[in-house]
Protein backbone atom coordinates (compact mmCIF):
# COMPACT_ATOMS: atom_id res chain seq x y z
CA UNK A 1 0.00 0.00 0.00
CA UNK A 2 2.88 2.34 0.78
CA UNK A 3 4.37 1.72 -2.65
CA UNK A 4 1.02 2.44 -4.34
CA UNK A 5 0.56 5.74 -2.52
CA UNK A 6 4.11 6.81 -3.42
CA UNK A 7 3.55 5.71 -7.04
CA UNK A 8 0.34 7.79 -7.28
CA UNK A 9 2.25 10.87 -6.13
CA UNK A 10 5.21 10.46 -8.49
CA UNK A 11 3.23 9.11 -11.47
CA UNK A 12 2.42 12.54 -13.01
CA UNK A 13 6.10 13.49 -12.91
CA UNK A 14 7.09 10.07 -14.24
CA UNK A 15 4.65 10.37 -17.16
CA UNK A 16 5.89 13.86 -18.05
CA UNK A 17 9.50 12.72 -17.75
CA UNK A 18 9.00 9.73 -20.05
CA UNK A 19 7.18 11.80 -22.67
CA UNK A 20 9.83 14.56 -22.62
CA UNK A 21 12.60 11.95 -22.75
CA UNK A 22 10.96 10.19 -25.68
CA UNK A 23 10.48 13.43 -27.62
CA UNK A 24 14.11 14.38 -26.94
CA UNK A 25 15.27 10.95 -28.14
CA UNK A 26 13.24 11.28 -31.34
CA UNK A 27 14.61 14.79 -31.99
CA UNK A 28 18.18 13.65 -31.38
CA UNK A 29 17.77 10.59 -33.54
CA UNK A 30 16.35 12.48 -36.51
CA UNK A 31 18.95 15.21 -36.11
CA UNK A 32 21.62 12.50 -36.44
CA UNK A 33 19.74 10.75 -39.28
CA UNK A 34 18.00 13.51 -41.30
CA UNK A 35 17.47 11.14 -44.24
CA UNK A 36 14.66 9.44 -42.30
CA UNK A 37 12.65 12.67 -42.17
CA UNK A 38 12.62 12.68 -45.97
CA UNK A 39 11.47 9.06 -45.95
CA UNK A 40 8.60 9.84 -43.58
CA UNK A 41 7.34 12.73 -45.72
CA UNK A 42 7.54 10.46 -48.75
CA UNK A 43 5.10 7.93 -47.22
CA UNK A 44 2.19 7.28 -49.55
CA UNK A 45 -1.16 8.50 -48.10
CA UNK A 46 -2.56 5.11 -49.10
CA UNK A 47 -0.44 3.63 -46.29
CA UNK A 48 -2.26 5.83 -43.76
CA UNK A 49 -5.62 4.78 -45.23
CA UNK A 50 -4.62 1.12 -45.04
CA UNK A 51 -3.61 1.52 -41.38
CA UNK A 52 -6.91 3.25 -40.58
CA UNK A 53 -8.77 0.35 -42.23
CA UNK A 54 -6.80 -2.21 -40.20
CA UNK A 55 -7.47 -0.23 -37.03
CA UNK A 56 -11.20 -0.47 -37.75
CA UNK A 57 -10.80 -4.24 -37.93
CA UNK A 58 -8.85 -4.15 -34.67
CA UNK A 59 -11.44 -2.10 -32.80
CA UNK A 60 -14.20 -4.36 -34.11
CA UNK A 61 -12.40 -7.33 -32.54
CA UNK A 62 -12.02 -5.37 -29.28
CA UNK A 63 -15.73 -4.46 -29.35
CA UNK A 64 -16.53 -8.15 -29.76
CA UNK A 65 -14.33 -8.95 -26.74
CA UNK A 66 -16.12 -6.28 -24.70
CA UNK A 67 -19.50 -7.64 -25.80
CA UNK A 68 -18.61 -11.19 -24.73
CA UNK A 69 -17.12 -9.89 -21.46
CA UNK A 70 -20.45 -8.22 -20.67
CA UNK A 71 -22.27 -11.46 -21.49
CA UNK A 72 -20.05 -13.32 -19.02
CA UNK A 73 -21.26 -10.75 -16.47
CA UNK A 74 -24.82 -11.64 -17.61
CA UNK A 75 -25.42 -8.32 -19.33
CA UNK A 76 -26.59 -8.29 -22.95
CA UNK A 77 -25.43 -5.09 -24.59
CA UNK A 78 -26.74 -3.99 -27.94
CA UNK A 79 -24.15 -4.22 -30.70
CA UNK A 80 -24.27 -0.46 -31.15
CA UNK A 81 -23.72 0.03 -27.45
CA UNK A 82 -20.75 -2.35 -27.37
CA UNK A 83 -19.13 -0.52 -30.27
CA UNK A 84 -19.70 2.94 -28.81
CA UNK A 85 -18.47 1.90 -25.39
CA UNK A 86 -15.36 0.55 -27.08
CA UNK A 87 -14.88 3.88 -28.88
CA UNK A 88 -15.02 5.83 -25.64
CA UNK A 89 -12.71 3.43 -23.83
CA UNK A 90 -10.26 3.54 -26.75
CA UNK A 91 -10.17 7.33 -26.55
CA UNK A 92 -9.57 7.06 -22.80
CA UNK A 93 -6.80 4.52 -23.40
CA UNK A 94 -5.01 6.88 -25.76
CA UNK A 95 -5.21 10.05 -23.71
CA UNK A 96 -5.18 8.59 -20.19
CA UNK A 97 -2.32 6.96 -18.28
CA UNK A 98 -2.18 3.23 -17.58
CA UNK A 99 -4.94 1.07 -19.07
CA UNK A 100 -7.75 3.64 -18.71
CA UNK A 101 -10.08 1.84 -21.15
CA UNK A 102 -11.04 -1.07 -18.85
CA UNK A 103 -11.69 1.45 -16.08
CA UNK A 104 -14.10 3.34 -18.30
CA UNK A 105 -15.93 0.12 -19.24
CA UNK A 106 -16.07 -1.08 -15.63
CA UNK A 107 -17.37 2.28 -14.43
CA UNK A 108 -20.04 2.38 -17.13
CA UNK A 109 -21.24 -1.19 -16.50
CA UNK A 110 -21.37 -0.56 -12.75
CA UNK A 111 -23.24 2.73 -13.02
CA UNK A 112 -25.63 1.68 -15.77
CA UNK A 113 -26.09 -2.06 -15.24
CA UNK A 114 -24.97 -2.63 -11.63
CA UNK A 115 -22.12 -4.97 -12.58
CA UNK A 116 -19.82 -5.41 -9.60
CA UNK A 117 -16.30 -4.09 -10.10
CA UNK A 118 -14.70 -7.32 -8.85
CA UNK A 119 -16.77 -9.35 -11.34
CA UNK A 120 -15.75 -7.24 -14.31
CA UNK A 121 -12.17 -7.10 -13.00
CA UNK A 122 -12.06 -10.90 -13.00
CA UNK A 123 -13.40 -11.07 -16.57
CA UNK A 124 -10.85 -8.43 -17.60
CA UNK A 125 -8.05 -10.48 -16.01
CA UNK A 126 -9.20 -13.54 -17.97
CA UNK A 127 -9.09 -11.46 -21.17
CA UNK A 128 -5.61 -10.20 -20.28
CA UNK A 129 -4.58 -13.80 -19.67
CA UNK A 130 -5.58 -14.75 -23.21
CA UNK A 131 -3.84 -11.62 -24.52
CA UNK A 132 -0.60 -12.40 -22.63
CA UNK A 133 -0.42 -16.02 -23.78
CA UNK A 134 -1.17 -15.21 -27.43
CA UNK A 135 1.26 -12.27 -27.42
CA UNK A 136 3.96 -14.52 -25.90
CA UNK A 137 3.34 -17.00 -28.71
CA UNK A 138 3.66 -14.23 -31.30
CA UNK A 139 6.84 -12.95 -29.65
CA UNK A 140 8.75 -16.21 -30.01
CA UNK A 141 7.11 -18.24 -32.78
CA UNK A 142 9.18 -18.30 -35.93
CA UNK A 143 12.25 -16.74 -34.32
CA UNK A 144 13.07 -19.30 -31.60
CA UNK A 145 13.29 -23.11 -31.45
CA UNK A 146 9.92 -24.79 -30.93
CA UNK A 147 10.84 -26.08 -27.45
CA UNK A 148 11.86 -22.60 -26.26
CA UNK A 149 8.67 -21.13 -27.73
CA UNK A 150 6.61 -23.77 -25.92
CA UNK A 151 8.30 -23.06 -22.58
CA UNK A 152 7.74 -19.31 -22.87
CA UNK A 153 4.06 -19.74 -23.77
CA UNK A 154 3.57 -22.19 -20.88
CA UNK A 155 5.24 -19.71 -18.51
CA UNK A 156 2.90 -16.91 -19.68
CA UNK A 157 -0.09 -19.22 -19.25
CA UNK A 158 0.98 -20.24 -15.73
CA UNK A 159 1.44 -16.62 -14.62
CA UNK A 160 -1.97 -15.71 -16.06
CA UNK A 161 -3.73 -18.66 -14.41
CA UNK A 162 -2.10 -18.04 -11.03
CA UNK A 163 -3.07 -14.35 -11.12
CA UNK A 164 -6.67 -15.10 -12.11
CA UNK A 165 -7.06 -17.84 -9.46
CA UNK A 166 -5.59 -15.57 -6.77
CA UNK A 167 -8.04 -12.80 -7.66
CA UNK A 168 -10.97 -15.23 -7.85
CA UNK A 169 -10.13 -16.66 -4.41
CA UNK A 170 -10.01 -13.20 -2.87
CA UNK A 171 -13.37 -12.32 -4.41
CA UNK A 172 -14.97 -15.58 -3.21
CA UNK A 173 -13.96 -14.85 0.41
CA UNK A 174 -16.20 -11.78 0.48
CA UNK A 175 -19.07 -13.15 -1.61
CA UNK A 176 -20.22 -16.75 -1.96
CA UNK A 177 -22.44 -16.07 -4.99
CA UNK A 178 -21.20 -16.87 -8.50
CA UNK A 179 -22.99 -14.58 -10.96
CA UNK A 180 -20.47 -14.91 -13.75
CA UNK A 181 -21.39 -17.04 -16.77
CA UNK A 182 -17.99 -18.68 -17.30
CA UNK A 183 -19.05 -21.27 -19.85
CA UNK A 184 -16.67 -22.99 -22.24
CA UNK A 185 -18.51 -21.37 -25.15
CA UNK A 186 -17.93 -17.82 -23.92
CA UNK A 187 -14.31 -18.50 -23.02
CA UNK A 188 -13.72 -20.05 -26.45
CA UNK A 189 -15.23 -17.01 -28.16
CA UNK A 190 -13.14 -14.70 -25.97
CA UNK A 191 -9.97 -16.57 -26.90
CA UNK A 192 -10.79 -16.52 -30.62
CA UNK A 193 -11.58 -12.80 -30.57
CA UNK A 194 -8.27 -12.15 -28.80
CA UNK A 195 -6.43 -14.04 -31.54
CA UNK A 196 -8.11 -11.74 -34.07
CA UNK A 197 -7.13 -8.70 -32.01
CA UNK A 198 -3.45 -9.68 -31.85
CA UNK A 199 -3.45 -10.67 -35.53
CA UNK A 200 -4.77 -7.24 -36.55
CA UNK A 201 -1.97 -5.58 -34.57
CA UNK A 202 0.57 -7.75 -36.42
CA UNK A 203 -0.94 -6.72 -39.77
CA UNK A 204 -0.74 -3.06 -38.72
CA UNK A 205 2.91 -3.30 -37.71
CA UNK A 206 3.70 -5.27 -40.87
CA UNK A 207 2.31 -2.44 -43.03
CA UNK A 208 4.32 0.15 -41.11
CA UNK A 209 7.58 -1.79 -41.29
CA UNK A 210 7.12 -2.34 -45.01
CA UNK A 211 6.40 1.38 -45.47
CA UNK A 212 9.73 2.38 -43.88
CA UNK A 213 11.68 -0.21 -45.86
CA UNK A 214 12.47 -2.59 -43.01
CA UNK A 215 12.16 -5.69 -45.27
CA UNK A 216 11.09 -7.73 -42.23
CA UNK A 217 10.12 -11.37 -42.68
CA UNK A 218 6.73 -12.67 -41.56
CA UNK A 219 8.34 -14.20 -38.47
CA UNK A 220 9.99 -10.89 -37.57
CA UNK A 221 6.71 -8.98 -37.96
CA UNK A 222 4.86 -11.46 -35.73
CA UNK A 223 7.61 -11.30 -33.09
CA UNK A 224 7.65 -7.49 -33.32
CA UNK A 225 3.88 -7.40 -32.68
CA UNK A 226 4.22 -9.71 -29.68
CA UNK A 227 6.88 -7.49 -28.12
CA UNK A 228 4.84 -4.34 -28.71
CA UNK A 229 1.75 -5.94 -27.15
CA UNK A 230 3.49 -6.59 -23.84
CA UNK A 231 4.05 -2.84 -23.43
CA UNK A 232 0.29 -2.49 -22.83
CA UNK A 233 0.68 -4.07 -19.39
CA UNK A 234 2.95 -1.25 -18.13
CA UNK A 235 1.68 1.61 -20.27
CA UNK A 236 1.78 4.60 -17.91
CA UNK A 237 1.92 7.25 -20.65
CA UNK A 238 -0.76 8.26 -23.17
CA UNK A 239 -0.80 5.56 -25.87
CA UNK A 240 2.31 4.08 -24.26
CA UNK A 241 4.58 6.81 -25.67
CA UNK A 242 8.14 5.73 -25.00
CA UNK A 243 7.05 2.47 -23.31
CA UNK A 244 6.29 0.56 -26.51
CA UNK A 245 9.53 1.72 -28.11
CA UNK A 246 11.47 0.57 -25.03
CA UNK A 247 9.91 -2.90 -25.19
CA UNK A 248 10.69 -3.15 -28.89
CA UNK A 249 14.30 -2.18 -28.29
CA UNK A 250 14.66 -4.70 -25.45
CA UNK A 251 13.25 -7.44 -27.71
CA UNK A 252 15.42 -6.41 -30.66
CA UNK A 253 17.49 -9.59 -30.51
CA UNK A 254 14.29 -11.58 -31.07
CA UNK A 255 12.53 -9.66 -33.84
CA UNK A 256 15.70 -8.26 -35.42
CA UNK A 257 14.18 -4.95 -36.58
CA UNK A 258 16.74 -2.13 -36.52
CA UNK A 259 16.44 0.92 -34.26
CA UNK A 260 15.92 3.34 -37.14
CA UNK A 261 13.05 1.28 -38.50
CA UNK A 262 11.45 0.99 -35.04
CA UNK A 263 11.56 4.78 -34.66
CA UNK A 264 10.26 5.51 -38.16
CA UNK A 265 7.48 2.89 -37.97
CA UNK A 266 6.44 4.20 -34.56
CA UNK A 267 5.93 7.71 -35.92
CA UNK A 268 3.77 6.40 -38.76
CA UNK A 269 1.80 4.26 -36.30
CA UNK A 270 0.95 7.20 -34.03
CA UNK A 271 0.13 9.54 -36.91
CA UNK A 272 -2.29 7.01 -38.42
CA UNK A 273 -3.80 6.25 -35.01
CA UNK A 274 -4.52 9.93 -34.33
CA UNK A 275 -6.39 10.09 -37.65
CA UNK A 276 -8.25 6.92 -36.68
CA UNK A 277 -9.23 8.29 -33.26
CA UNK A 278 -10.51 11.48 -34.87
CA UNK A 279 -12.75 9.36 -37.11
CA UNK A 280 -13.96 7.42 -34.06
CA UNK A 281 -14.86 10.68 -32.34
CA UNK A 282 -16.86 11.77 -35.38
CA UNK A 283 -18.67 8.41 -35.49
CA UNK A 284 -19.54 8.60 -31.79
CA UNK A 285 -20.84 12.15 -32.16
CA UNK A 286 -22.89 11.26 -35.24
CA UNK A 287 -24.57 8.36 -33.47
CA UNK A 288 -25.41 10.44 -30.40
CA UNK A 289 -23.97 7.68 -28.27
CA UNK A 290 -25.02 9.15 -24.95
CA UNK A 291 -28.69 8.93 -25.96
CA UNK A 292 -28.57 5.46 -27.45
CA UNK A 293 -26.98 3.39 -24.68
CA UNK A 294 -29.34 0.68 -23.50
CA UNK A 295 -29.09 -2.90 -22.31
CA UNK A 296 -30.99 -5.74 -20.78
CA UNK A 297 -29.85 -8.37 -18.32
CA UNK A 298 -29.22 -11.89 -19.47
CA UNK A 299 -31.25 -14.76 -18.01
CA UNK A 300 -29.57 -16.35 -15.02
CA UNK A 301 -30.07 -19.70 -16.71
CA UNK A 302 -27.43 -21.02 -19.15
CA UNK A 303 -28.40 -20.45 -22.75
Amino acid sequence: MKFLSIFKKVRPFLVVGIIIGTIAAFVYYFHAHPEYIDKLFAINPIIILALVAVNFGLITAVAFINHVSAQICRIELEKRESFLLTIYSSLANFFGPLQSGPGVRAGYLKARHHVRLRDYSLVTLIGYGFFAVISALFLVVGVMPWWASLLIVIAAAVVSIVTIRWFARRASKTDSTAPLHLSGRYLGILGFATILQVSFTAIRYGIELAAVGAHATLGQVISYAGAANFSLFVSITPDGIGIRETFLLFAQRLHGVSTEHIVAASLIDRAAYVVFLALLGIIAFALHAHKRFSAKKLDKEDS
